[in-house]
């Protein structure tokens, strides 16, 4: 106690309460340190550790909040501890969405970590000559940021970025530390991540408008009566990003960000709904699963991805689908053997551990033998027993054309082109074009016409469009006598059903575009869709052209009809 005069003067209820906080702050220490030795993968075996960990920090918050005085008085309780305390609960409540992807808690973590910043917990810690406590702050704002821009809160991200910049500059101007490279490379990341967006939408006011990007009410072509779909739901989502040179942040490279907000419905804000910040029990399950469960795999290595793989194969639940999305570096196949199996083409690269890949062409020490750091089709086959919808985002992407569905279970591959035009290759850095279509599909569209900007106004008309063509496609997949009935097993769930009419506006985009025109250059899918009365239809190249002479790009895109490719 660091109180002012003897020990022996305070009263015995004062001291009560200082006993009382440092067991609750020890405690809460010692349970949130134990949360990095739970399994990431799994979803009973973590719960009731998390339950645990939030009733202690929810405990502790309230008791300093009603023994504030004393506190200060006799224990000496600094504004920064305060901070520190209210940031490691916005951590919980993080990393509670990260496990349960239910995007209200984001929400709450934002609540804590804006509390901070307006309440100015950490404005003291610079007159403290430690730099411990200063590496606290700036590692708070580097979370919040990541925070913000999950909940596309941009205006906000740009003025953390500012303040964190000041306060790195001042951390190493006044510290001779060794992390000074590390905090300015983190200043670099989050600057090229919010300007990886390839298109601006810009008011009456010249103000951007921030668009989100999540699942919206209405956002899907519904189900309409006489519909014969599958009644399978999308519970698990595995998204790895292992892509080289690609814009990331936080160990989430911009391919992951983008799909992990495809997967995500618009979250509700509950902070709104109770009367201060954390008063949300966590481990109340809601009524209703809002969105898949997503694992986020940054440069997993084989035995982690396939650790995980097997974790969420074993936990689906009845009537439901895994997905796996692959944003990773191609590799190829050394050479052609005489009897092909699913693992002689290739596929996509995991994590080797070693800094030594720079290129798409991944070079093997031995030619006679199979890279082993690549995940194959063949490696997939296994998870086949269960419903598995699989999105390959590679230059070697076309290897998981080469599938069987051993079991007989609902399979679907989506898969990106593998050569782009020498205008689009630059752009790469800033996330792959085949998923900014499965994204929004607006967007893709805009950045394969070198759009940069336009108007809210033409924005919205270019939506109400796609809305329609959208509207058509369903039309088109749900009566279709040749369409593989893999795709019809997996039309009743929303992500899925907007995720395959998504892929088909990208393929009659990409294949009327007159940029587009060597043979890996439109997406492909296992099964293949029919061409011509679904991705060649005369009325999908109708509205594309349509919506390319709304935005004035129409001289970009064949006009005729097309060739089979």
């Amino acid at each position: 106690m660091t109180g002012v005069g003897a020990e022996d003067d305070i009263p015995l209820c004062e001291r009560k309460t200082v006993t009382d906080f440092c067991y609750l702050l020890d405690k809460s220490k010692q349970l949130f340190n134990g949360l990095r030795d739970l399994p990431q993968y799994g979803h009973k075996q973590w719960q009731s550790y998390f339950g645990r960990t939030f009733d202690v920090y929810t405990k502790l918050w309230k008791f300093q909040q009603q023994h504030r005085q004393v506190l200060d008085n006799r224990y000496g309780l600094k504004r920064w501890q305060i901070g520190e305390v209210a940031s490691k609960i916005g951590q919980l409540y993080y990393h509670y969405y990260l496990r349960t992807s239910e995007t209200s808690y984001l929400n709450e973590a934002f609540s804590f970590y804006s509390a901070i910043r307006q309440r100015s917990y950490y404005h003291q810690v610079n007159k403290e000559d430690r730099p411990e406590l200063v590496v606290k702050k700036l590692r708070y704002y580097a979370r919040f940021i990541v925070v913000c821009l999950l909940l596309n809160k941009m205006d906000l991200v740009k003025v953390l970025v500012k303040e964190l910049s000041e306060e790195i500059e001042d951390y190493t101007q006044r510290f001779n530390t060794e992390d000074q490279l590390e905090w300015n490379l983190v200043l670099q990341e989050v600057a090229a991540f919010v300007e990886a967006d390839p298109l601006m939408i810009l008011n009456d006011d010249n103000a951007v408008v921030v668009i989100s990007n999540r699942l919206q009410e209405g956002g899907v072509p519904p189900l309409e009566q006489g519909m014969v779909v599958g009644q399978l739901t999308l519970a698990d989502a595995l998204i790895v990003g292992n892509c080289n040179n690609q814009v990331k942040f936080s160990e989430l490279t911009i391919d992951m960000f983008r799909m992990l907000q495809a997967l995500e419905r618009e979250p509700v804000n509950l902070a709104t709904q109770s009367s201060k910040p954390g008063t949300l029990e966590p481990n109340e399950k809601p009524a209703k699963r809002e969105n898949p469960h997503k694992y986020l795999l940054y440069k997993p290595t084989f035995s982690q991805l396939y650790t995980f793989l097997s974790a969420s194969f074993k936990e689906l639940p009845a009537n439901s689908v895994l997905l796996v999305y692959l944003s990773a570096t191609g590799v190829f196949p050394a050479g052609r053997s005489e009897c092909e199996g699913p693992y002689d083409f290739g596929g996509v690269l995991t994590n080797t551990n070693r800094d030594v890949v720079n290129g798409e062409m991944v070079q093997k020490r031995n030619q006679a033998q199979k890279e082993m750091h690549c995940l194959h089709p063949g490696d997939l086959f296994p998870f086949t027993r269960k419903p598995l919808f699989i999105i390959v985002d590679s230059s070697n992407s076309t290897a998981y054309k080469n599938f069987s569905n051993l079991f007989g279970q609902p399979l679907v591959c989506l898969l990106s082109p593998t050569v782009y035009p020498k205008s689009m290759q630059d752009q790469c850095q800033r996330g792959s074009l085949f998923t900014l279509f499965l994204y929004n599909p607006l967007m893709g569209f805009l950045s394969v016409c070198g759009l940069s900007s336009m108007r809210y106004g033409l924005w919205e008309k270019a939506q109400e469009l796609l809305r329609k063509v959208f509207h058509d496609i369903s039309q088109m997949i749900t009566s279709s006598r040749v369409v593989d009935q893999a795709y019809l097993q997996f039309y009743g769930d929303e992500f899925l059903r907007l995720l395959m009419i998504r892929f088909v506006f990208c393929c009659t985009t990409l294949r009327l575009h007159k940029h587009f025109r060597e043979a890996g250059s439109f997406p492909e899918s296992y099964p293949p869709l029919p061409k011509q009365e679904m991705v060649e239809s005369s009325l999908l190249q109708k509205h594309v052209l349509e919506l390319a002479a709304m935005l004035d790009v129409q001289n970009l895109f064949s006009d005729g009809m097309l060739d089979n490719y």
